[in-house]
């Protein structure tokens, strides 16, 4: 159902407010570039800081670019099930084709207390649901057998797995089925990802270079793993140079270097990548051939 490279979209920001006309530039320059879906209010999109009302109008506006040339994947994660309840709502109306919903967070629920998280979620909504795994943000894991139980629920049809374990990729496709939608959640990890059984990347790294990322992965697609390693290649440095600070302060300024007029603005409490992190990002860039 959803396969490729598929950028985890920043959220623009300027004088402290979404700036509405470089989302708009964001998102079809995205698409013209080849990405094969679209993820508005992931973490990468800072929807922690974002008000309901700010959140909605990310989702509508990237459905209103993308005008259904790309499929969108809204992020209604939570860690109030009711809020989830009512992100995945308006998404629905609003006709996005699926929802990314993150692990709850902060409240550190159990693997039975996460598996009754998604099934409300499912129960209360038939729009599709992709699982979002990262445990290094979220602390709570979603384990391989949740996992499996998960997947018996029919609209819950895939997972973005950030945990870091490629493992993981083996035992989703045993216990899950073939059909079961794996998309890394780590660019660096993604050419062995897709070699496990992966079909593609929800994405940081396609925010700044998405026709590398979208012929990256067109190349795991296709089997061809010659191509693809050359490509991995060129973007290898990229990606480590957008985690060197704190995402996504060096992803908004790679954006500066390959966008004309966007910001670089991030919401506190995060803050703008350092001196040292920017020095690294335009080695990266310049590794990839984008500047």
């Amino acid at each position: 159902m959803f396969s490729g490279s598929i950028p985890a979209l920043v959220t623009p920001f300027r004088n402290g407010q979404v700036d509405e006309d470089a989302f708009r530039r964001l998102v079809d320059w995205q698409i013209r570039e080849g990405s094969n879906a679209l993820v508005p209010c992931g973490t990468t999109g800072e929807s922690a800081t974002l008000s309901f009302d700010e959140h909605y109008r990310v989702i509508s506006l990237c459905l209103e670019v993308a005008d259904g040339r790309v499929p969108v994947i809204a992020g209604c994660g939570s860690n109030d099930t009711a809020t989830a309840v009512r992100h995945m709502a308006f998404a629905k109306s609003e006709g996005a084709a699926a929802a990314l919903v993150v692990a709850p967070y902060y409240n550190r629920p159990n693997q039975e207390g996460m598996y009754a998280h998604f099934a409300h979620l499912a129960e209360k909504s038939d729009l599709p649901i992709i699982l979002y795994n990262v445990p290094g943000r979220t602390i709570t894991d979603i384990l391989p057998e949740t996992v499996a139980r998960l997947a018996e629920i029919p609209s819950i049809i895939g997972i973005k797995d950030a945990s870091g374990n490629l493992a993981r990729v083996t035992s989703h496709r045993i216990s899950c089925g073939t059909d079961f939608v794996q998309l890394s959640g780590n660019d660096d990890m993604a050419l062995a990802f897709n070699a496990a059984g992966g079909v593609g990347c929800i994405s940081v790294t396609a925010n700044v270079a998405p026709r590398l990322c979208a012929e990256f992965q067109a190349a795991c697609q296709a089997g061809d793993y010659g191509l693809a390693r050359t490509l991995n290649d060129r973007l290898h440095p990229l990606h480590g140079a957008l985690f060197s600070d704190v995402s996504p302060g060096p992803t908004k300024y790679a954006l500066t270097k390959v966008l004309d007029n966007f910001p670089e603005d991030v919401r506190l409490p995060m803050t703008p990548a350092s001196a040292g992190s920017r020095s690294i990002v335009d080695a990266g860039l310049e590794h990839a051939g984008l500047i």
